[in-house]
């Protein structure tokens, strides 16, 4: 029964007849500029349904009576959900028609918004926000199959890049849009209330623009368009077939050692990236004075400083024929400096955070866009949702596990030792992942596409 009805709304479009060639070369880059876009605007949409809380849980504690370890619990489950639903989505995505999963996981999404803004019991919360995040995973994966199936390898370090600051640009704007629903509206609830509405509006908008398979439309495949063939041998029938999912997850995810690395590499990573966007907010209003509007364009900082560099290193990355992982740790590195500079500032010196908070964003995106991609480098586009969905799996566990811990260090040593020296042991133990995660991605220094 779910079998069918799965297959009845998801299943991949069929192929049509191939179209004349003197058309193809014409429809082609109207495609992949619609596929470009589509997924762009979707998934900087998904995070406007979930970079909202963060910004908002100062305002919760004071509404609702919830303390650190609640807070931490809620942004624990979200994390843990989304991680699966990314892993499941993404196995499923592979053999799905993204146009209307994507559009259908981002209403879902914002049907939790709705519920949450309602609601004021806690347990209600935990629930609704945990459903979010497992639906959150139906955002990437077709994103990824998408971009596989209309950008080609050679090229992926850039076309990915840029796609992939769709992100920053949604997390950034997230953070404003809920500070500023509250500052101007008067309720925590509406920074739940106003990013539903604008999920909705980007659910329909995805499912009136965004396309499968170039073979969907009468296109060639992309390799054959592109005349970019791995290893210079052109692909057979058997590549375009979609794959069982015991190649999927055995063949292509679970047997590969570098899987295994990249993927510990990125749960250590998201204990960095998501550290300041869960967290960041609240201790600078609570460490160095910053206002609620403050708080969000603490996330506009750390998001948006990413954007560049996302773009300019994963050129780099293609430039040094797929590098991934050296890009990596040179921009990994630093980032510990970043931290350092945060802890050892002053109240009253607000600028100088949000700079260091640009540079960590300015170094840590890249690191996330580039795990990624080498991950997909290394299996194929046919396993694009299912090789991310598994690294992201890894990277969840780590910003849950982050989630959890700080909200209880916090909990139990403010009140023995203050919030400064609280504080301080949290930074400690992000610099500590930081360097963990250097580590694990000199592994793959000189890793290179399988092409």
């Amino acid at each position: 029964m779910i079998t069918a009805v799965w297959r009845r709304f998801f299943a991949p479009a069929p192929h049509i007849p191939r179209l004349p060639d003197d058309e193809v070369r014409r429809v082609y880059p109207f495609f992949r500029w619609r596929v470009m876009e589509a997924t762009y605007i979707g998934y900087a949409t998904y995070y406007l349904v979930r970079n909202n809380l963060g910004v908002v849980t100062k305002d919760m504690e004071i509404a609702l009576g919830y303390d650190d370890r609640m807070v931490g619990s809620l942004l624990m489950v979200t994390a843990l959900t989304y991680g699966l639903g990314k892993f499941v989505m993404g196995a499923l995505s592979d053999r799905s028609n993204p146009r209307r999963f994507m559009a259908a996981g981002l209403l879902l999404t914002a049907i939790c918004n709705f519920a949450f803004g309602s609601v004021a019991n806690y347990h209600v919360h935990l629930g609704l926000w945990g459903l979010n995040g497992f639906f959150q995973g139906m955002g990437w994966p077709p994103c990824g199959r998408s971009m596989g199936h209309w950008f080609s390898e050679r090229e992926r370090g850039l076309t990915f890049s840029i796609w992939n600051t769709a992100h920053n640009v949604g997390g950034g704007v997230a953070g404003v849009i809920a500070g500023g629903a509250i500052h101007y509206l008067g309720g925590w609830q509406y920074a739940f209330y106003l990013p539903g509405v604008l999920a909705t509006i980007g659910a329909f908008y995805i499912l009136f623009r965004l396309c499968d398979t170039p073979q969907s439309v009468g296109l060639p495949p992309i390799e054959e368009y592109r005349q970019d063939y791995p290893n210079g041998a052109r692909p057979g029938l058997d590549a375009e077939r979609e794959l069982t999912t015991r190649e999927l997850l055995v063949d292509m995810v679970f047997t590969n050692k570098y899987i295994w690395i990249l993927a510990a590499a990125n749960f250590f990573a998201y204990v960095t990236r998501y550290s300041m966007l869960d967290w960041g907010p609240k201790y600078l209003r609570e460490i160095k004075g910053a206002t609620e509007l403050g708080g969000g364009f603490s996330t506009m900082a750390l998001e948006f400083g990413g954007i560049p560099s996302t773009i300019l290193l994963g050129w780099v990355s293609d430039l040094l024929k797929g590098r991934r992982g050296m890009v990596a740790v040179l921009c990994l590195a630093p980032t510990m400096l970043a931290f350092t500079v945060i802890m050892l500032t002053p109240a009253g010196h607000l600028w100088l955070d949000m700079t260091m908070l640009t540079m960590i964003g300015f170094l840590i995106y890249p690191v996330i866009n580039l795990i990624v991609i080498q991950a997909l480098d290394l299996t194929s586009k046919k396993a694009i949702g299912t090789a991310a969905g598994f690294i992201g799996l890894m990277g969840y566990f780590g910003k849950a596990a982050q989630a959890k811990s700080f909200g209880w260090i916090l909990y139990h040593l403010k009140p023995i030792y203050g919030p400064e020296t609280a504080w301080m042991v949290v930074l400690g133990a992000i610099l500590l992942c930081t360097a963990i995660g250097v580590v694990l991605l000199a592994f793959t220094w000189r890793l290179k596409p399988r092409a």
